[in-house]
């Protein structure tokens, strides 16, 4: 590698501290937060930090700062990247690296993990002169097989939690500096960061602090503690900023490290990690953090671990217990969420996308921009859910879908030349063991799993880009127990968003509902004559077909520019044999899908309620701009509204800010239902509730003609002329030659 590695300053002699504390910040913003969340971020956490750090020369910290936060900084407030180059090349700053756009490691693929990392540490070297080291590894996600890729990414060493270790079988007066691991014959340190700071910084006294870390040096001289969370809990974690900053918490925090030098010194892990010989030799167990194992457990044994924990933790034996006691895998997110498994598997389709492109020896520059977007659809942050609202923000989930289309379709606009096309291919794309078919054109992409009910899963409009189908099912949750006790409040102490219970808007628990089903499209249902709203909407409806989440199955009929996905499935309605054939089909060059509806086996005295579920996400509630209406022009409420419409033939959905509307139509009249889906859910400020997507659900009384048939055809169309008009789209027509 070219370029130097961080030298940190000339300090005390190790020789007279008998304590090295390193302070290792985390900064960090997820791919598609709100720009006034890294503004108010900035205010509030990263720039005073730096402030009252500066003037404190005799100290020295360690700092990640993300790549989505980093490119953040580099655009608004460049002033604050300067003040901390001087800082690093004074050698009070050590850079810490990372995946550049903070992703779980273990969920991408080797050569993105590499790919990541190695691009992130050229950057940091060209903004800051220095090239990392160490490594910031996302919600210390570990497997055992991380090591190998982390040294040929040329990184030294990284931090786990100590319950990491305490997993191996250390105890906690072992963990007193790093280890060395090994993995395929490569090496890599390890430092323990110690939970017990992260729950005493800054949340309790200086004193308390200080007393902890004194135990320490007497137990244990010449010891390293690690200390390393978010740099956000010292001032945009709820009330902190008052705590930390107003009244001053950090400023005494640094007067006492100052104060107690003489037996007390920080340094960065770069040098803790170049004065200190490793401990020993540990091979560390798959997990993380301990509250992201508990979170990645099922609800149901989620509350049982609670449970345990509260009963044994006064327990005298507890001490002993604990560290054999463990959560779940992180891995385990994409089974309580399937949504969450669905992103995953997009990004893994065109990473293999990717890969096989840059094989194949395609235009370099538009690859390149491919990967970039690949690698921001892998941060972490929307694929799992804790304390935080990661999968439950709608606008972090749709990043990471939009970052994914827009990869995908640089990968097309590589790889053609025609401008306009359609083609259809299947495979295992969820990775269920059954296949999936992709339907596609130069606008469009329709994902239908012909194995759960034929159902459309996602709907990709490449010119927002945008998936309608990103839905969140709502589902239970184990902190769903305190949203119905209305349990709150921390005493008005400043407390860790772990403990804090604080609810953001009243009656959530009459929001509670839990989802039989996903929330996808081209659900269908066969329902009572006497069609209940409300009933509908709260889930305490019978389907009396077997159709919802069956088997159907699926044959694809091509022509040139017209493809057409066809399924089908015998099943039953009423106890009666009942078949469903559906066909969706799509053209080259067209922003529109059309649907086909055949049904046989209808008896000819007797009517049936059929309805056909349609759920449509990344199109927010509450704004005069986000709006149904009719394609005569007539205007029925934001996106929000419950409207109960008879004997129509359309219905637009429009979201201005976006610049798409969304056109259903069908050949025969209906009912039309419409209801919000919202969740409750936690985040760092309380629990609250988040609209997910809406709900549209055609519905008639189907008889049979005297064959036993009756059909309908719908058409579901993206409108993005408005925004088109704003950016024009034009992805293909413009291909760079080779």
């Amino acid at each position: 590698r070219t370029g130097r590695s961080f030298r940190p300053r000339a300090a005390v002699s190790p020789m007279n501290a008998e304590l090295r504390l390193c302070l290792v910040l985390h900064d960090h913003q997820p791919v598609g937060n709100f720009e006034q969340v890294f503004e108010q971020s900035y205010g509030e956490s990263y720039l005073p930090f730096l402030e009252t750090f500066e003037p404190y020369s005799d100290l020295a910290i360690s700092l990640h700062t993300s790549g989505p936060l980093l490119e953040w900084l580099e655009a608004r407030h460049p002033e604050y990247v300067e003040r901390l180059a001087g800082l690093v090349a004074a050698g009070r700053v050590e850079i810490v690296g990372g995946a550049f756009y903070e992703p779980i490691l273990t969920m991408i693929p080797s050569r993105d993990r590499v790919g990541q990392i190695v691009g992130f540490s050229r950057h940091l070297h060209e903004r800051f002169g220095a090239t990392p080291r160490g490594l910031w590894l996302p919600e210390r996600v570990w497997e055992q097989s991380l090591v190998s890729d982390l040294a040929r990414a040329d990184i030294a060493y990284t931090i786990l939690d100590d319950c990491h270790f305490r997993s191996a079988g250390l105890v906690d007066h072992q963990l007193t500096g790093h280890f060395v691991t090994e993995d395929d014959g490569r090496t890599l340190g390890i430092f323990p960061g110690s939970e017990r700071l992260r729950y005493l910084i800054p949340f309790r006294s200086v004193d308390e602090t200080i007393e902890h870390l004194r135990e320490q040096a007497q137990r244990a001289p010449g010891s390293v503690a690690v200390f390393a969370d978010d740099g956000e809990k010292f001032g945009t974690w709820p009330e902190t900023y008052r705590h930390v900053h107003q009244e001053g918490w950090l400023r005494r925090f640094f007067d006492a490290l100052v104060r107690e030098r003489s037996w007390l010194r920080t340094v960065t892990l770069a040098t803790a990690h170049a004065e200190t010989t490793p401990v020993g030799r540990i091979y560390i167990p798959d997990g993380s953090y301990r509250e992201m194992t508990e979170w990645a457990l099922p609800v149901e044994r989620q509350q049982v671990f609670d449970d345990l924990k509260h009963r044994f933790e006064h327990d005298e034996r507890w001490g002993d217990l604990r560290s054999f006691v463990r959560g779940g895998n992180w891995r385990n997110f994409k089974v309580r969420y399937p949504e969450s498994n669905e992103m995953y598997a997009r990004m893994m389709h065109v990473s293999a996308r990717l890969a096989q492109a840059e094989q194949e020896g395609f235009n370099p520059r538009l690859l390149a921009d491919a990967r970039r977007e690949l690698y921001r659809g892998q941060c972490n942050c929307s694929y799992w859910h804790g304390a935080f609202g990661g999968i439950y923000l709608p606008h972090l989930r749709h990043a990471v879908h939009s970052h994914l289309i827009l990869a995908d379709t640089l990968l097309e606009r590589a790889e053609r030349t025609e401008p306009t096309w359609v083609e259809a291919t299947a495979d295992d794309y969820d990775f269920d063991t059954t296949p999936e078919v992709r339907l596609a054109n130069d606008r469009l992409v329709a994902w239908i799993d012909p194995s759960v009910g034929g159902r459309l899963y996602a709907l990709d409009v490449r010119a927002l880009p945008l998936d309608l189908g990103a839905t969140l099912a709502r589902r239970p949750e184990a902190y769903h127990a305190k949203v119905r006790h209305g349990s709150s409040g921390s005493g008005g102490e400043v407390a860790s968003i772990h403990d804090r219970v604080v609810f953001k808007q009243p009656g959530l628990d009459r929001m509670l509902q839990y989802d039989r089903d996903l929330r996808k499209s081209l659900i269908d249902r066969f329902l009572d004559a006497d069609l209940d709203p409300g009933a509908i909407e709260r889930n305490e409806t019978t389907d009396h077909g077997d159709f919802a989440d069956a088997p159907y199955a699926a044959k694809v009929r091509r022509s040139p520019q017209r493809i057409q996905v066809q399924l089908r499935r015998v099943g039953t309605a009423w106890d009666l044999p009942v078949t469903i054939t559906k066909g969706v089909t799509l053209e080259a060059g067209s922003s529109a899908l059309e649907i086909a509806y055949l049904l046989e086996g209808l008896p000819r005295d007797r009517s049936f309620r059929f309805a056909i579920e349609f759920h449509f996400a990344g199109l927010p509630a509450g704004a005069d701009d986000r709006f149904f209406h009719r394609l005569d022009g007539q205007r029925l409420g934001q996106l929000e509204t419950r409207l109960d419409l008879e004997y129509v033939t359309d219905l637009c959905l429009t979201d201005s800010w976006l610049g798409l509307d969304l056109r259903w139509t069908a050949n025969r009249p209906t009912g039309l239902l419409t209801w919000p889906i919202a969740s409750v859910s936690q985040s760092e400020g309380g629990f609250e509730g988040v609209h997910q997507s809406v709900a549209l659900l055609p519905h008639w009384m189907v008889r049979g003609d005297a064959a036993g048939r009756w059909s309908v055809t719908m058409r579901l169309e993206a409108d993005t002329t408005l925004a088109e008009s704003r950016r024009p789209f034009a992805p293909f027509a413009q291909t760079v030659p080779q």
